[in-house]
């Protein structure tokens, strides 16, 4: 039976800016559970935020405005929030 990842080729490239509090708390994570690079966990947790998405259960504190900046969206709150 052939591996399912024999067929997988990612060939997009994806640049995202983190703040070092963000970085360190996706690397915690990863180690936490064992993820083999930075990459995979980064996937592994848009996965886990689609499927949350997809359930209906979406995150109050996320805002729907239109009239959101790129650095509005942060992967933790800050201390402002």
């Amino acid at each position: 039976m052939p591996d399912d990842n024999e067929d997988l080729k990612r060939t997009e490239r994806l640049q995202v800016m983190l703040d070092e509090a963000e970085l360190t708390k996706i690397d915690d994570w990863r180690f936490e559970h064992r993820i083999p690079s930075r990459a995979a966990a980064i996937r592994e947790l848009i996965r886990r935020g689609m499927l949350l998405g997809e359930t209906g259960e979406d995150d109050p504190s996320v805002p729907g405005s239109g009239d959101m900046k790129s650095t509005d969206f942060r992967a933790i709150p800050s201390d402002d929030d």
